[in-house]
């Protein structure tokens, strides 16, 4: 009896724990919430559409083409830090940063941009958005078309950087070892 009573008296004061845990998160949400009025919660670059509570950094790596390093790189170009959420920039602030990620290529050394040497202009360029996926098809359909090794391997859906095909990659029917039933003695004959 004295046990059932403390274990609800433990219960009673690990609810009043939850309780008061709860009224504090809520306390601390209105004033999460405060945001300025200029605050956008979807910021526009690119053609991407980025989420206006991250921060600067992380937003632009949203960007097809664009990483950390390179998102780093471009806040620093605009002088703005890196933890300044996206969604508090004003709209000028936001079109010199696309400016600068569309001329990243102009100005950033050729060793960091993504297409070097390219082999239709052979210029350094750096490709962001749908540029991307748009050269990486236009590439593959090249290898296709000249008929060189990795072209072939494309065209029927084969690994493509000489990795192992025997056990691994396998699709449609062959997705089992099969072995041969081992038979109990000598197969019978037919007679004709």
């Amino acid at each position: 009896m004295a046990e059932e009573k403390e274990t609800k008296r433990k219960g009673a004061a690990k609810g009043k724990r939850k309780e008061s845990a709860e009224d504090a998160k809520l306390e601390k949400a209105p004033e999460a919430e405060k945001k300025s009025e200029d605050f956008r919660y979807i910021v526009r670059l690119v053609n991407t559409d980025l989420d206006g509570n991250k921060d600067l950094v992380i937003a632009l790596s949203g960007i097809k083409g664009v990483g950390l390093r390179t998102a780093e790189v471009i806040a620093r170009m605009a002088g703005i830090p890196r933890d300044v959420k996206i969604g508090d920039l004003p709209e000028e602030k936001t079109q010199k940063l696309e400016k600068l990620v569309q001329e990243y290529s102009e100005k950033a050394p050729h060793w960091m941009v993504n297409r070097q040497h390219d082999w239709s202009s052979g210029a350094d360029l750096h490709l962001v958005g749908i540029d991307v996926e748009l050269n990486k098809r236009d590439d593959v359909n090249l290898l296709r078309m000249i008929r060189c090794y990795k072209g072939v391997r494309h065209e029927t859906g084969q690994k493509v950087r000489g990795q192992r095909t025997r056990a691994n990659g396998r699709s449609g029917l062959t997705l089992g070892v099969m072995k041969r039933k081992e038979q109990q003695g000598p197969a019978p004959q037919k007679k004709e």
